[in-house]
């Protein structure tokens, strides 16, 4: 008899095998490879502020440590700290009745757009997402069974949707809609109006919205258009914010969502149920950055808006390439169909062509669906030095390929 130990096979649950990924930290990993090779590389590809976490948020952190805040809190956030959040909200959007209640605080804002689902989402219910969008939101549908359906968003709206398209989206199945704005690919924006077009749907065929607005703090024109400033409609609302973005907290891991009570203790439970709770400290520390001083915030929102019109016009220099200005968020998102659609490359050809021939790190549309296809998208989270050097090294990489 063969005293060999039997093979072992791996038994993934099946429900991976469709389950996407964030291509940002795909293109990361691999930008990483080729500069342990020694290879220079400018990262424009994750989301990430490359700013310093402002100093009284990290003060906060070190007093709530040695303030005794390092046990356990309700699954929800400690009730103090969730009032504070409840605080935020409602001085932040001029809304009234959002209390401790409402608030879920979560190690990021990621769980928000994973539990939603789970607590929302049965298999064969639909779910409407932009295309292009972020990809979680579709991994966390397919996760669940759900059915995606897919609202087109299109660079002659400036990147908002079309009523009549998203009219004939909606059904009687429809449960879920992941909206976002300002957006994460495009930097477009939406208008209070589309806002309250989305309300009106979610009354008339009762689905609920989660309305990620992470970016609110970076538009750039105008104010920010807010699911939160519709009347009467915390019932069907997720909304959800984190500290990752506008406090350059990304390595903190910090979110919260305001939903109605009822659902906030169904998200309570799952949270309970997946990661106890969110770090003590860590919640001091985001009432310190929501609620203290804001001028590291502001400075370098301001300094993202000068980035914002360098890159614009670098990539708009050069021959072949087009982009609009995005009204929000840290990303711009050029039309490169002169060197797609007429070469027959697409838009993940040429990401690896620039990564791998010129040491630019960026992204494929298509990692966010595919109306992505024909354009690739920047994040100006670095450098003015860094940018130009991007752009002159764009510049060349298009020359190549024309």
């Amino acid at each position: 008899m063969s005293s060999a130990k039997p093979h072992f096979t791996d038994r993934f649950a099946s429900r991976l095998d469709d389950c996407g990924t964030e291509d940002a930290f795909v293109v990361l990993a691999q930008a990483k490879a080729l500069e342990a090779q020694g290879r220079d590389i400018v990262h424009l590809q994750i989301g990430e502020p490359d700013f310093d976490t402002p100093r009284n948020i990290i003060d906060k952190a070190h007093w709530a440590l040695d303030h005794g805040y390092t046990h356990y809190t309700g699954s929800a956030g400690a009730m103090e700290h969730r009032e504070k959040y409840a605080e935020y909200v409602c001085q932040r959007y001029g809304v009234e009745g959002v209390t401790g209640e409402n608030i879920v605080i979560y190690p990021g804002a990621k769980p928000i757009v994973f539990l939603t689902a789970m607590a929302l989402v049965d298999p064969g219910d639909e779910v409407i997402i932009f295309d292009p969008t972020y990809p979680g939101y579709e991994a966390a549908v397919q996760l669940m069974g759900g059915v995606i359906k897919r609202l087109p968003l299109t660079e002659d709206t400036g990147f908002r949707f079309d009523h009549e398209q998203l009219k004939q989206l909606v059904s009687n199945k429809t449960k879920l809609f992941y909206l976002n704005t300002p957006q994460n690919p495009t930097g477009g924006v939406l208008t209070q109006g589309d806002l309250d077009f989305v309300a009106e749907l979610a009354r008339e065929y009762g689905f609920y919205v989660l309305s990620d607005e992470i970016y609110n703090r970076f538009v750039y024109e105008g104010e920010h258009a807010s699911m939160l400033k519709v009347p009467e409609f915390r019932d069907q609302l997720i909304f959800l914010d984190g500290h990752s973005k506008t406090y350059a907290m990304t390595g903190w891991r910090l979110g919260f969502s305001v939903t109605s009570p009822a659902l906030a203790r169904r998200l309570t439970l799952l949270a309970t149920n997946s990661f106890s709770c969110t770090a003590a400290f860590t919640q001091v520390a985001g009432i310190e950055a929501l609620l203290g001083d804001q001028s590291g915030s502001q400075a370098m929102i301001a300094e993202f808006k000068a980035r914002r019109s360098l890159i614009v016009d670098g990539l708009n220099s050069i021959p072949g390439v087009s982009c609009t200005m995005p009204k929000g968020a840290f990303y711009v998102f050029p039309n490169i169909k002169e060197y797609t659609e007429k070469a027959g490359r697409t838009s993940l050809d040429v990401q690896r062509y620039i990564l791998q021939n010129y040491g630019v790190a960026l992204l494929a549309g298509t990692s966010f669906g595919k109306n992505g296809e024909g354009y690739l998208r920047l994040s100006y989270a670095n450098s003015r030095e860094n940018i130009q050097k991007a752009i002159d090294l764009l510049r060349e990489a298009f020359a190549s390929l024309a």
